[in-house]
């Protein structure tokens, strides 16, 4: 691997585990609400914004349950989330403290690019060791524009001040790979919960099972 002088850093999925309590806020919601919903209704959503999610939400649900369940699927859905959270049961992911680690030997800056809400962000990190990590965060406020545009990495780039070529984008997800392209800069797909294809393999400078097979790589 080059030598990068920034790296940037999507969040759900990659540095915290949080998709499955992501959907499992949902399901038990949905049950309890008697909407139809199982895992393969969640994974559509996965790399989406908040606003994206809701409008298929709504758009997907609304004739059948009406709008008012479909409102009380989400906003409860957030609570249950919300209260995970701010319970630190949100584990990191492997290898996230070790490269951590690696990259402040190297005094490698760090910024966080995720298309949750600040909100979130600021409470997931609380409640971890890494809160002290990132010398920046790019968050869904920022941003008109939700993954795959590729709005979200270019703030972040600007954040680190470094040229396109200088930085390394860390992401899980299929529309991350896809902004990341669009925004000109390398990537490294670490899957999550979706296996990438080979076109999507293609996209990247490398895909690893997780952070500990690229701490050495630096």
């Amino acid at each position: 691997m080059k030598k990068y002088k920034g790296i940037i850093f999507d969040m759900d999925g990659l540095l915290f585990d949080t998709e499955m309590t992501y959907y499992h806020a949902n399901q038990v919601v949905a049950d309890r609400l008697g909407i139809s919903y199982d895992f393969e209704v969640y994974r559509q959503y996965i790399g989406i914004s908040d606003e994206e999610m809701i409008a298929a939400y709504h758009k997907n649900y609304d004739q059948q349950y009406g709008k008012e369940v479909v409102d009380r699927l989400v906003n409860e859905s957030h609570e249950q989330i919300f209260a995970d959270f701010s319970q630190g049961k949100v584990a990191l992911k492997p290898g996230v403290e070790a490269l951590m680690a690696r990259l402040n030997e190297l005094h490698i800056p760090k910024v966080i690019a995720s298309s949750n809400t600040l909100k979130f962000i600021h409470i997931l990190l609380a409640h971890s060791s890494i809160k002290d990590e990132f010398d920046s965060i790019v968050s869904a406020e920022d941003v008109h524009f939700a993954k795959p545009n590729p709005e979200i990495f270019l703030k972040a780039l600007a954040k680190l001040g470094l040229k396109k070529e200088e930085v390394l984008i860390f992401e899980d997800s299929k529309n991350g790979i896809l902004a990341a392209n669009q925004a000109g800069i390398d990537v490294v797909m670490i899957p999550d919960l979706i296996l990438p294809t080979e076109d999507l393999k293609a996209k990247t400078v490398g895909v690893y099972q997780s952070l500990n097979d690229v701490v050495e790589k630096f």
